[in-house]
């Protein structure tokens, strides 16, 4: 047996008991998946991190991400609080802290910096967004999120399937009412989403461009199916996906585009996840994601 520090950090906010809290176990030499998987469990977070050595010296870590059930090829709330408690622990004083992370999606590149307040990071998308077959309709989604056919979609914005590494259902709501009326089925949305691999269904991300605050672009919620299912607070891969719903629908003129995403308000948890596109001759060349995070909690882990 053998101690390891580890650290909760709440991600996706400036604010602490707000945004998506994350566990950061240091020091994992040693442990295999079986024993990660298990100390996830633990945790009992949306996700956990275990910090490795890289494979690449030129690299800051290598991170393993879990879920209490399984593991996750690519997360983002993950990747952003690694990114803030491997620069806090090293003392980086964050004004040009650049390193690239090795995830199973592949690198991933991240920048920290801190100001007056909370440290922000940001990342490069390891993969660009594709758009995928849905074969569910928006009356079978709406049935699903506890709505009618027709508050399933806004101006030309219509459900979709997207991934950058992790897919989600995409689905357009009316607006703030309606995202505030849903209702996750759980039993209905297992029949109809896609799967996401190893008998895993892609969860539903629930988004209208009516927000609750000025100064955000889109609100969002996210639901992820299983038992039991669950509402996340702010979920940096489903943004990462929505970058090609922003792109496919609202035709981003070339340059760089800032969008800032709310999440969480409805569970008491709000959560902001800044969103970048830079786009050339009408294509995305580049996004990235990014917020704060602030460290709420350590000790030490007797495994």
């Amino acid at each position: 047996m053998k101690s390891r520090k580890y650290f909760v950090y709440d991600v996706f906010t400036d604010t602490a008991l707000s945004g998506n809290p994350l566990g950061v176990v240091v020091d994992c030499e040693g442990l295999d998946a079986a024993a990660m998987q298990r100390i996830a469990r633990e945790f009992n977070l949306s996700e956990s991190v275990f910090l490795l050595p890289p494979d690449n010296p030129r690299h800051r870590a290598r991170i393993r991400i879990f879920t209490p059930d399984y593991e996750m090829p690519f997360a983002g709330h993950p990747t952003v609080g690694s990114a803030i408690a491997l620069a806090e622990q090293a003392g980086d004083d964050g004004t040009a802290g650049m390193f690239v992370l090795e995830e199973n999606v592949g690198p991933v590149r991240c920048a920290v910096s801190k100001g007056r307040g909370a440290t922000f990071a940001e990342f490069d998308l390891p993969k660009l967004p594709e758009q995928l077959s849905l074969s569910a309709d928006s009356a079978a989604l709406g049935a699903a999120l506890g709505l009618p056919a027709h508050e399933i979609g806004f101006e030309n914005h219509r459900p979709g399937l997207w991934s950058a590494g992790v897919p989600y259902v995409t689905v357009p709501v009316a607006s703030l009412d309606a995202a505030a009326r849903v209702r996750f089925d759980n039993a209905s949305w297992m029949e109809l989403a896609p799967s996401k691999g190893e008998g895993l269904a892609a969860s539903a991300y629930v988004y209208c461009r009516d927000t609750v605050h000025h100064d955000s672009a889109f609100h969002a919620r996210m639901f992820v199916p299983g038992n039991p299912s669950y509402e996340d607070p702010a979920t940096g891969s489903a943004a990462a996906a929505f970058s090609g719903v922003i792109l496919h629908f609202d035709s981003q003129v070339d340059g760089s585009g800032r969008y800032w995403i709310e999440q969480g308000i409805e569970m008491g948890r709000p959560s902001s996840i800044r969103l970048e596109i830079d786009v050339e001759a009408g294509r995305m060349q580049r996004a990235r994601i990014g917020g704060h995070a602030v460290k709420v909690a350590e000790g030490v882990l007797y495994a």
